[in-house]
């Protein structure tokens, strides 16, 4: 689905769920551009409800402001498609859903420019627990509208993946989790 994985390990959507199972973490997503895509990936995994929270849809500005807390003066002086913008979301999502690490997508799938922004311009970030702050990352991809929100999914569970792996080198601890698809080893 959303990880292409070689073919000796799983997708990366099994591979961040079993890390957050693992340690009983949950996880939360905020969605502009990829519209549900995210979660769809993350759900597809057998046993997601063990870490997965939720997920918000926030296409509109309104809801982005009014439901997950992203500044409005940012928005109006930025627009949607913004690294700060996807931070927010990131964290609005954490502390709305209540996880212990939030995922957001925001950008340009196309066919038009939005906010001066090319089509393929994409922003993700995570969120993570507890003062373990906000990270991003800007994208610029290339293809047609599926092939952007495509590459927007994998993107940003390539990116949790890392950050879990990072908290786990900066924490000392072995990056071994058990899933329930046997040990998953990034």
């Amino acid at each position: 689905m959303a990880g292409s994985a070689r073919a000796d390990e799983p997708p990366v959507e099994s591979q961040v769920l079993g890390i957050l199972v693992g340690r009983g973490q949950t996880l939360a997503v905020a969605e502009s551009l990829t519209g549900g895509l995210v979660a769809a990936a993350i759900t597809d995994v057998p046993g997601a409800s063990r870490a997965f929270r939720g997920s918000i849809t926030a296409y509109a500005t309104e809801v982005k402001r009014e439901v997950l807390g992203v500044s409005g003066t940012l928005l109006a002086e930025r627009g949607a498609v913004d690294a700060e913008v996807a931070r927010q979301l990131a964290v609005g999502a954490r502390r709305l859903l209540g996880a212990d690490w939030g995922l957001a997508t925001t950008g340009v799938a196309g066919p038009e420019p939005q906010d001066g922004m090319p089509v393929g311009t994409v922003h993700v970030a995570v969120s993570a627990p507890g003062e373990g702050g906000v990270v991003a990352q800007r994208l610029s991809l290339r293809g047609d509208r599926a092939a952007i929100r495509a590459g927007s999914v994998r993107a940003v569970l390539a990116l949790l993946r890392n950050e879990l792996l990072h908290a786990d080198f900066r924490a000392g601890q072995d990056t071994e989790q058990n899933g329930e698809d046997g040990c998953l080893q990034p």
